[in-house]
């Protein structure tokens, strides 16, 4: 199946846009968008990889489904492009690298600039159906984007994981904890930040384990 993607990830997860699953997923996607309204824009569906091709990956945070509401989602994991209204939980997120380094380099809530520097911003759902959270779940996504933490962890290492709430903490059983740094909290949801992300120092403890690995960090 054609897919278009970045073409490093297009050649590692070649076979995997063969299998029946994604036949159709895929089919069952492009249904969805030709009868309604579906978030992100088609063309920003595989944005995180396009924006981050597979030897830069450097971090990976994980989000669960695209916002749901106009203008929102832009195929980045908690990211909404800049002069949208900020969500509540990138709010939080922003909170947190403000207690941390005093500033935040963000012109507004898109994390593109993230993702540039080496951050794939990868949902476990790319997909959504407009005002219905959740409604792409099930339907072959979650295979895929286990089967890219899976290739990642086979073919990368010294990867910094920042995986927040029980959702996405399911992605840290398909990676080796000895030969990348794991990062695990509550969720920034303004319902459960208060449980263990704020104050959880994840960006500067992310940056200390690249610098200690020669690697460069990230301007958050």
């Amino acid at each position: 199946m054609e897919v278009r993607i970045e073409p490093s990830w297009k050649l590692l997860l070649a076979d995997e846009f063969e299998k029946p699953y994604f036949s159709l997923l895929a089919d069952y996607v492009r249904r969805e968008y030709s009868q309604g309204t579906c978030y992100p824009p088609a063309k920003l569906i595989f944005n995180a990889f396009d924006l981050c091709p597979l030897d830069r990956v450097k971090v990976v945070i994980v989000g669960q489904d695209p916002y749901h509401e106009p203008r929102q989602a832009e195929g980045l994991s908690f990211s909404v492009p800049d002069g949208v209204d900020i969500p509540p939980s990138l709010r939080n997120i922003i909170s947190e690298i403000d207690s941390e380094y005093g500033t935040h380099n963000l012109s507004g809530g898109s994390l593109r600039s993230w993702a540039r520097q080496g951050v794939l911003l990868l949902n476990s759902i790319l997909t959504v159906r407009a005002h219905q959270a959740g409604s792409h779940q099930g339907v072959g996504w979650e295979t895929f984007t286990d089967r890219v933490i899976s290739e990642l962890n086979k073919h990368r290492k010294n990867i910094v994981y920042m995986l927040w709430g029980s959702y996405a903490q399911h992605k840290g059983a398909l990676v080796d904890i000895h030969d990348n740094l794991i990062l695990k909290s509550a969720h920034p949801s303004p319902l459960s930040a208060y449980r263990g992300f704020i104050g959880n120092g994840h960006f500067r403890k992310a940056n200390e384990y690249l610098i200690a690995h020669g690697i460069e960090p990230i301007v958050w």
